[in-house]
């Protein structure tokens, strides 16, 4: 019996939040914070599961509800019927799932991919991503484009499309560093938010979409040219339509304006839905003091990495 261990980056949205969802391309990348799976295969068919956010004991054929682990116990509801025995699970961050590295992303496509090598079934990148959209969206109701999913299976930046799904993975290291509002609104409250906003005046909504596309391409042409300044510029307009949009708020504001401030800053703009969480910024500044807690990261080159032991 093989024990079976996944290494999964944390990523991050460099391009497309909101737009993805209403047919737009997405950038993101993987990032050099990760997540670490371990399966220790049991002759008994119990699952136990070890995580910072949960302890847990059941069995595989009668899954008892745990509110901090929908993302795997879902996973493992898929793989069930599959399996060959129960088995122990560890889960490990190097980040907290506080902040918007794409925690629950990085999660489920490492339960998926361990939980496919022990079933032995196919473990690419493609199938990997398949399954785990399928986990993502049993637990949300059908909702999330799956594209921090993307980021981490794949590795590096990534270009994506939802439907026809697309993935394409790009080249380019840029220098990047995020920066933590302190706080956090959930993902599918922000949607409901601006889904309420954009009621008084759809097609106005449409066309920030759209334009958002229309960045977000540009800003592909800048990551695969290297043309860091003009992704900075672009990430400056994209910052402009998600506060039209809504989701800017005082805190992210002031970070994007005190980065801004410095010449060696290209660009600044929420990563992800906005609302709190982080602010991107293309570029570093050492001299630059402000008063958020930066969480240093660069783009991770690999993806999901399984090993047996």
């Amino acid at each position: 019996m093989v024990n079976i261990r996944a290494k999964v980056p944390g990523s991050i949205m460099l391009m497309g939040e909101h737009s993805v969802l209403f047919g737009e391309k997405a950038l993101a990348c993987a990032v050099d914070k990760y997540i670490v799976v371990e399966l220790r295969p049991l002759r008994e068919r119990q699952v136990v599961i070890e995580s910072a956010l949960a302890h847990y004991r059941s069995t595989l054929d009668q899954l008892e509800p745990n509110s901090n682990l929908t993302f795997v116990l879902a996973a493992i509801e898929l793989f069930a019927s599959q399996l060959p025995s129960g088995f122990v699970l560890t889960i490990q961050s190097e980040f907290s799932h506080q902040v918007g590295l794409g925690s629950s992303a990085a999660v489920t496509a490492g339960v998926v991919a361990v939980l496919a090598a022990y079933a032995e079934r196919d473990v690419d990148n493609k199938s990997l991503f398949e399954n785990a959209l399928t986990v993502v969206h049993k637990v949300q109701g059908g909702r999330g484009s799956g594209t921090d999913l993307v980021a981490s299976i794949y590795g590096s930046i990534v270009s994506y499309s939802v439907k026809p799904c697309v993935v394409k993975t790009l080249l380019g290291q840029p220098d990047i560093a995020l920066f933590y509002a302190g706080y956090k609104t959930k993902t599918p409250d922000v949607l409901r938010k601006v889904e309420q906003l954009s009621h008084a005046n759809p097609e106005i909504y449409q066309q920030i979409y759209h334009l958002m596309g229309q960045i977000t391409l540009k800003a592909e042409k800048a990551v695969v040219e290297n043309d860091w300044q003009n992704l900075g510029c672009l990430m400056n307009h994209y910052q402009g339509l998600m506060d039209a949009l809504g989701v800017s708020d005082h805190t992210i504001s002031d970070i994007v304006y005190r980065l801004r401030s410095s010449d060696k800053i290209q660009g600044a703009k929420i990563s992800g839905s906005g609302l709190g969480d982080c602010v991107l910024a293309l570029g570093t500044d050492p001299d630059l003091s402000i008063p958020y807690e930066q969480i240093a990261v660069a783009v991770s080159e690999k993806g999901v990495t399984l090993e047996y032991f």
